[in-house]
């Protein structure tokens, strides 16, 4: 597994020893059942899998030897390096400049870009016409560009589906800057459609096999189709991708549910087995919220940036199974038993309190997003000691792995 130099402030020496047991009992992956921490009063189920994956390391890696190599420079970043409000706002603490925010509005403008500042592509890839603007620029994106290798696979693959002659369904959020990207570089090679959900999928079968109206289709998916996608010719041969952080098993089953139709059609018919298209750190932060939910808890929180796909995606795991807490950072964790969090459906922070009941023993479920340190997840866990009343430290407890 390759090492990452990233800044110390975003580690956790605690976590980091949770993290490297579990590696050393479990090589190949296959054991999701959560690490449990005892101190009593509470008790801690921490998620197999959490934390920064490969992508997101290998992107601060680099911004940070940029800022590091080019202090006498501009540096830009195109829009929010990743998904986490404690990285972003540590870059801009740095001097870091965004140019746009992440639904793709315009703070910097262009005229004030040259060619002798340094413009950084986020984790979440661009399009291609971005990519076109800075080269007309003369601005080196190559050299500048933090794409996570993920979601570049899905864009070759999209490349290589496209020389076959198939149609691409992107399952993502179709304003996520990683849709953006992917389909701007999927429409390049193939007619492409983003899709967000198996809803729009079962509505996409009907017109696959005659159910809806074609006449309607343009209406129904609007904005969201390449402008070579024609429904009368390209909803029969076909490959699914996603934005890397979906839940896979609704890519799978969308990719289930359109095969099936497909074969099924009177229409000559083909069906691209996409399966590696899906993030590994994806899928296996999934499994471990799996993992975690087949204990018995009281409640889960989720750590992590409240704009984090792949954070949202757990929250609602949890959010079928147990009360659930989606918090940015420890600071969330407030005096007098009282939390504030985000809610998914008001879309915007709430505070509930009493946030901890009387009982004799609570248990916590805990996992983070890709794009949370682990330095963050330790603040949540020593907080939520001192809410407590716990006085043992949390490394007291490592002694337990």
């Amino acid at each position: 597994m390759k090492k990452f130099e990233i800044p110390s402030t975003y580690k956790s020496n605690i976590v980091s020893a949770i993290k490297e047991k579990r590696r050393e009992d479990d090589k190949m992956k296959k054991d999701f059942s959560p690490t449990r921490l005892d101190f009593g009063k509470v008790e801690f189920l921490i998620a197999r899998h959490f934390g920064f994956c490969y992508g997101v390391e290998n992107a601060i890696e680099i911004i940070y030897k940029i800022i590091a190599e080019n202090t006498e420079k501009r540096v830009f970043l195109l829009s929010e390096m990743i998904h986490n409000p404690k990285v972003n706002t540590d870059l801009q603490d740095l001097g870091i400049k965004f140019i746009m925010d992440t639904s793709g509005k315009l703070l910097v403008n262009w005229e004030e870009i040259t060619e002798k500042d340094i413009v950084v592509i986020p984790a979440f890839g661009t399009t291609i016409e971005i990519e076109n603007r800075l080269r007309d620029k003369k601005i080196q994106i190559e050299k500048y560009n933090t794409t996570c290798p993920f979601v570049e696979r899905v864009w070759k693959r999209s490349e290589k589906l496209g020389k076959d002659n198939y149609a691409i369904i992107i399952h993502g959020k179709n304003n996520h800057e990683e849709t953006r990207a992917t389909f701007s570089h999927s429409k390049a090679h193939a007619p492409t459609l983003v899709i967000q959900d198996i809803e729009e999928a079962k509505l996409l079968t009907n017109y696959i096999n005659g159910k809806e109206h074609i006449d309607t289709f343009h209406d129904v998916f609007s904005g969201r189709y390449s402008e070579d996608f024609d429904p009368t010719k390209h909803l029969h041969k076909l490959g699914v991708v996603n934005q890397t952080t979906m839940l896979a098993t609704e890519t799978q089953a969308i990719a289930d549910l359109l095969k099936s139709v497909i074969i099924n059609s009177s229409e000559v018919s083909d069906f691209a087995d996409t399966r590696d298209t899906l993030c590994y750190a994806t899928s296996d932060n999934q499994n471990a919220v799996y993992g975690m939910l087949s204990q018995k808890a009281d409640f889960a929180i989720v750590v992590g940036g409240y704009n984090s796909s792949n954070t949202s995606h757990l929250v609602e795991l949890c959010e079928e199974k147990i009360p659930t807490f989606h918090i940015s950072g420890s600071d969330k964790l407030l005096p007098e038993n009282a939390i504030s969090h985000f809610n998914s459906t008001k879309k915007k922070e709430i505070i509930t309190t009493p946030f901890l009941k009387p009982k004799e023993k609570t248990t916590v479920l805990i996992t983070s997003g890709a794009s949370c340190p682990d330095a963050t997840v330790q603040e949540v866990l020593e907080t939520l000691l001192i809410q407590f009343n716990i006085k043992a430290p949390l490394s007291s407890a490592l002694k337990q792995l």
